[in-house]
């Protein structure tokens, strides 16, 4: 059991993303048999219980499209199972936490998460997340645990990035929404202040992302792709500091860390991330009035530099797309700003 659990830590911490897909294809001869008992035999530590939940979820499509617990599957049929990869078992203890909620209806809502704030309970962080904040509201709203897994949570994003976060409502919501994030129809764009002056305008980040073979709680860009899973960013330079750059990236895989570990591996890490080397000073001068300056943007923005700027997605119940924004936070806008008035009273003496 204890290795069990290792692994589904390990599977969990290499996606954002809530949900995997299992794709199977029913073997040629198959008896008719009902799909909950099909499953319950190829999916490991499934329940017949759990399954039926999910099909009455949308959770399971054959041949693309819906079916009920009581359908037959028959030779070749293709079946997509959506699973809740979480092994998290932490019971959530609902607080009455601020939460800066952006939009909300009956089917889901968008919060702007601070900074500095974890998402869900875990191993040290039982009490003051995000997820103890939407446990209280949504219990207000007569909403439980057991009627609503994980109160909702699709997706999540790192504790010292700031920015949008997708909660559902339902469970159907719930099920809409992960298919998105897994089939990589949502759109995500955050943007981010890294060392360097990148030498090309934009491009893509190709290469996977996993546990860091040595040191477990970080993550290591594997270009060969032997270890890890697949990860690719695509990014655009907004606004260039010379010796550090404004870019915007486009997630179009949501594994953990990957921004941060992509832009790492490229050799441009995040300003003041100290999990990734960049908090010190990976590009500059020696001059010591630059290594104060440098020193002072740290205490403007004590995390790294990384927002979830926009999110856009196709509400689950209308079918219409939406698409939201959020503004940068305080401590990024005051440290872009102090990067672009010390750019700019320098002029070209010094690069």
């Amino acid at each position: 059991m204890k290795n069990e659990k290792t692994n589904s830590e390990e599977q969990q911490d290499t996606s954002e993303e809530l949900y995997e897909r299992f794709n199977l294809t029913v073997d040629q001869g198959q008896e008719p048999l009902r799909i909950d008992k099909f499953l319950m035999h190829r999916i490991e530590r499934a329940t017949r219980n759990k399954l039926q939940q999910a099909i009455n979820a949308g959770m399971v499509l054959v041949n693309g499209k819906e079916v009920r617990p009581n359908y037959k599957v028959k030779s070749q049929d293709e079946i997509i199972l959506y699973s809740d990869m979480s092994p998290e078992e932490t019971e959530v203890v609902p607080e009455k936490i601020p939460l800066n909620i952006v939009y909300e209806d009956d089917d889901l809502m968008l919060i702007n998460k601070p900074a500095g704030m974890v998402v869900h309970p875990g191993s040290g962080n039982y009490t003051g997340t995000l997820l103890n904040g939407i446990a209280y509201y949504l219990r207000q709203e007569g909403i439980t645990e057991e009627a609503l897994p994980r109160f909702g949570l699709v997706h999540r994003i790192d504790k010292n990035t700031s920015g949008l976060l997708l909660i559902a409502k339902t469970e159907r919501s719930m099920s809409q929404l992960a298919k998105q994030f897994y089939d990589h129809t949502i759109k995500r764009q955050y943007i981010a202040l890294v060392w360097g002056d990148m030498k090309n305008d934009e491009g893509t980040i190709i290469a996977h992302v996993g546990r860091h073979m040595r040191f477990r709680k970080l993550f290591e860009a594997y270009p060969g792709g032997e270890h890890g899973k697949e990860a690719i960013t695509h990014y655009k330079v907004a606004e260039r500091f010379n010796y550090v750059t404004l870019v915007e990236c486009k997630l179009e895989t949501g594994r953990t860390h990957q921004i941060r570990v992509h832009m790492k591996y490229i050799g441009h890490p995040l300003f003041n991330d100290d999990f990734y080397g960049g908090d010190k000073i990976v590009k500059g001068t020696v001059f010591s009035k630059y290594k104060q300056f440098v020193e002072n943007c740290f205490a403007i923005c004590p995390r790294h530099a990384l927002h979830a700027q926009t999110l856009g997605f196709i509400h689950p119940s209308s079918g219409k797309e939406m698409f939201f924004e959020a503004p940068l936070p305080d401590d990024m806008s005051e440290l872009i700003e102090k990067w672009r008035k010390y750019v700019s009273s320098i002029g070209s003496r010094q690069f």
